[in-house]
């Protein structure tokens, strides 16, 4: 069993920043592919930021620049850092973890960019 857990979620204005942070429940976090998912209302959930468990990372076209994921092995966790933040980067942020054909998914956490 593994379980995610996000935080750090909240209402920041336009051009802030948030520090969304996943702590993952099973020592074999480092071998796990991270990623960070958004859903907005009436939208698909998608793809963020992912780093893989060798520490390569990929981006959203769109948050390219502004957003860096990390890892840190010893402490189980991820982090996604949003800069320059945007009204529609408001969505519903999802910590996810990958391995082999497990997918595992954290309950989210609110992020609104609003004025």
């Amino acid at each position: 069993q593994v379980q995610l857990v996000e935080s750090g979620g909240g209402l920041v204005q336009p051009g802030g920043s948030l520090r969304l942070s996943c702590a993952c429940s099973r020592s074999i976090f480092s071998l796990f592919h991270m990623g960070w998912y958004r859903q907005a209302p009436g939208n698909q959930r998608e793809l963020v930021a992912a780093i893989t468990s060798g520490g390569s990372t990929n981006y959203a076209e769109s948050v390219k620049g502004r957003f860096t994921i990390s890892r840190d092995n010893a402490k189980n966790t991820v982090a996604l850092q949003m800069n320059s933040l945007k009204p529609e980067d408001t969505a519903v942020y999802y910590c996810n973890a990958k391995l082999g054909l497990s997918d595992y998914w954290g309950q989210g956490t609110q992020v609104t960019v609003s004025s």
